[in-house]
């Protein structure tokens, strides 16, 4: 696909520069001193235009062919391959994931689903009601 996608940038770069050296030489034959009479502004041949489009679609879709695979949109699939990224590295310098913390680096570890620490507001609310009921 590499090979593709450079051939395709390649083609299309080419081609682009065409287009606009063929629009140089459009307008660079319209302000002749003979054609300088005549007032209207002169457009370019629909050849060069659509030259000039096509050659901008090869050159992004070569673009868009040659880029690395997006990553995950979904919350639990990007932080949990974050996290699993972060571990390798620690594994790999010899460094041990301390007890209570994320094994990786994301700032945002108090929103994924594991909750580590969660609080437990039932439980607590039981207690509570407990040490009243035994009169402090």
């Amino acid at each position: 696909m590499t090979f593709l996608s450079n051939l395709l940038v390649a083609v299309g770069l080419l081609f682009l520069s065409h287009a606009v050296y063929s629009a140089h030489e459009h307008s660079a034959l319209h302000s002749t001193p003979s054609h300088a009479s005549s007032p209207s502004i002169p457009s370019l041949p629909p050849d060069i235009v659509a030259e000039t489009l096509l050659s901008v679609l090869a050159v992004a879709a070569g673009i868009v062919l040659s880029s690395p695979p997006l990553k995950p949109i979904q919350w639990s699939r990007w932080a949990g391959e974050a996290e699993r990224e972060e571990a390798r590295r620690r594994i790999g310098r010899g460094k041990k994931v301390p007890a209570g913390e994320a094994p990786g680096g994301n700032p945002f570890a108090w929103i994924t689903e594991d909750r580590v620490g969660f609080w437990d507001g039932r439980g607590k609310r039981q207690d509570f009601a407990n040490w009243v009921r035994e009169g402090y």
